[in-house]
Parts: structure tokens; sequence; C-alpha cells
């Protein structure tokens, strides 16, 4: 673990400096990509965020989201992200789960919409509602292809507009999972978690041993680079840092938020923003309010950060990272 410790060290001096900032480009070694950052968590905060990375969102934008599962109340707020989604005139989309849980299938899923109240700002497009349709990959060690929900071919642009938390299988939850688990289809994410060997929702349980570990998250890597690829590299992404549980808001009884909020980042690269977010969350210091040993032992326990590494090492982006305050 020394090199995580490494990169939460540089993040945390990083962020001590960030407020005086210069120019990104004048900062950055040739390895490194940017990551923005923002302490203000509200609307204004996230639209300004977007607006930092300087890349427009184009034609049919997809903004996509984790619509939480019923009874847990850390997803993201519609109050929260409705200004970005109407400036982009986008379309939140999201897929239906692989669990016995109430998003399993699309009529229950649309009533945890309306409860999360996602149709007071356009509802969303549950993109395999009426079917699936196969992406390529970059690795073919365990996939074959991804899977992903057919309306996904309705976009030009993703936003991916993660929550990070953290997440009981994966160690923690950003926006290569939002990308990789989140796109795909309830069959599609039966196949990341078998690694490659099952389509069946109800049999992917049997697959989740711990030898088959690392190879479920070389499968959400690849999954991620596989939607990056499919828009041909026309994604941005945000991950909101607040209301942090160490369980996923696919958990409809999570254990209660273990950290204060610290911001929202975002980045062109995906690597780089979930290597900063996990940096920044194992940086903070121990106390009443921020539990970051319980965080420490969720990521770590679960070999969370072998994600981003096996991203790094396909070619998606890089853990090398410059963080830069658009705070004045």
């Amino acid at each position: 673990m020394k090199k995580l410790a490494l990169f939460a060290f540089a993040a945390t001096l990083a962020l001590v400096g960030c407020k005086n900032s210069q120019p990104a480009e004048a900062q950055l070694a040739e390895d490194e990509a940017v990551v923005y950052l923002t302490k203000d968590i509200s609307p204004e905060g996230l639209v300004k965020i977007y607006e930092a990375l300087g890349v427009e969102a184009e034609g049919r934008v997809a903004v996509k989201i984790s619509t939480g599962e019923a009874g847990n109340p850390n997803s993201l707020k519609p109050e929260l992200i409705g200004s970005l989604v109407k400036l982009v005139n986008g379309k939140l989309v999201e897929c239906n789960t692989t669990y016995a849980g109430k998003r399993r299938f699309t009529e229950d899923h649309l009533k945890v919409i309306e409860e999360h109240g996602y149709n007071r700002i356009g509802g969303v497009d549950i993109m395999d509602a009426e079917g699936e349709m196969q992406i390529p990959v970059r690795d073919t060690t365990y996939m074959k292809y991804n899977l992903v929900g057919k309306n996904l071919a309705n976009y030009d642009f993703m936003i991916n507009l993660a929550h990070f938390k953290g997440h009981q299988m994966g160690g923690f939850g950003g926006v290569l999972k939002n990308a990789s688990i989140g796109v795909a289809s309830a069959n599609g994410k039966a196949y990341i978690h078998s690694n490659g060997r099952n389509l069946v929702p109800e049999n992917w349980p049997q697959y989740a041993e711990p030898e088959n570990q690392d190879k479920f998250l070389e499968c959400m890597a690849n999954a991620a680079a596989a939607v990056h690829d499919y828009f041909k590299g026309k994604v941005l992404y945000i991950a909101v840092m607040n209301n942090m549980s160490i369980d996923c808001d696919c958990n409809g009884n999570p254990t209660p938020v273990a950290l204060q909020d610290i911001g929202i980042l975002a980045s062109t690269d995906p690597v780089a923003l979930d290597q900063a977010c996990i940096d920044l969350v194992l940086g903070v210091e121990q106390s009443e309010t921020n539990d970051v040993a319980s965080m420490r032992e969720r990521i770590e326990s679960r070999h969370g950060i072998h994600t981003v590494e096996h991203a790094e090492s396909i070619g998606l982006g890089t853990r090398k990272y410059h963080i830069v305050s658009i705070d004045k």
C-alpha cells in the first residue's frame, strides 16, 4: 500500500495549495491529468465545475447517475443536479439492477425514481427497459464484449455524474463503477460480476468468491473503458463527495454516513478522478465526524484500488494527477 500512501500525500499537498494554483497547463507534468475541485456542493458549484472542464456537452446528452435503492438517503438529490441537467439539455439515464431489490425490474424501478424525485427534473431513461446491446471491450481476457442498455444508442455524449462512496463488493464506487456496472444492463451486470462466465442475474452470486475478486475489478475497469470508447471519448466525469457511507447507494439500508463532505471533483480522465477521490478521502484525519478507518478497511479489504490500476493498465487514463481548485 506504499503507492497508495504516496498518492494520498501528494493529493493532500495539492489540496492545501490549490487555492493559489496557476492555470493547469503551467503546472502539469507530461504524464499528469487535471482534476478540478470545488468545495461548493451546490447546484451552482456543480455547474461551475462542469464549465471548468472546458468541453461543451453537445447533441443528445446522457447524464448517468445512480437512482439509489429504495430507502437509501445518500444518492444525488434532484435539487443538486437539476440545474446541470437543464443547462446541457440532458436526460438522466440508468439501468436496472441484477440483485433482488426494488430496481430489479422496470416497473418497480420507475416507482423508486418517482419516490426519489427525479421525475421533477425530467425523469430517468432506464436504458435496458426494452433490451440490451453488445459493445466492444479493450481487454478480452475475461469479457468478450460489454452488455449495456439498448438505449445507450440514443445518445451522443455522456456526463458521468457519480456519487463517491464505499461499496460492499468493489470497495468504493466512483466514476469507473458508474460507467461499468451502472451502464451495464441487468444481464451485463451479471456478466461483469461473474468475470465473463454468467449472463443470468439470479446466478451471479456464486461467482463472487475471494479468488475471483481481482477478475471482477478488472472487468469493471474494462467495461468502463468500453463505454468511454463507445462515445469516442465524448464523456465528462464528475464525482460528488458528500453523504459518504462505506456502503453503496444500491444498499437500501446503508451504514450511516462516515465522513464529512469534501466537495465536487471533475476531469476528462476517469482514472485520475477516481484516484484523486480515493486519496482525498483516505487523506482525511480520523476524528469523531470522520471515520476514515472504516472507509480504508472497506476499500483495502476489497482491493478496490485494483480497479483503478487495471483501468490505467489498459490505457483508459492515468493515476497521476494535479488538483486545481476553482474556488476563489
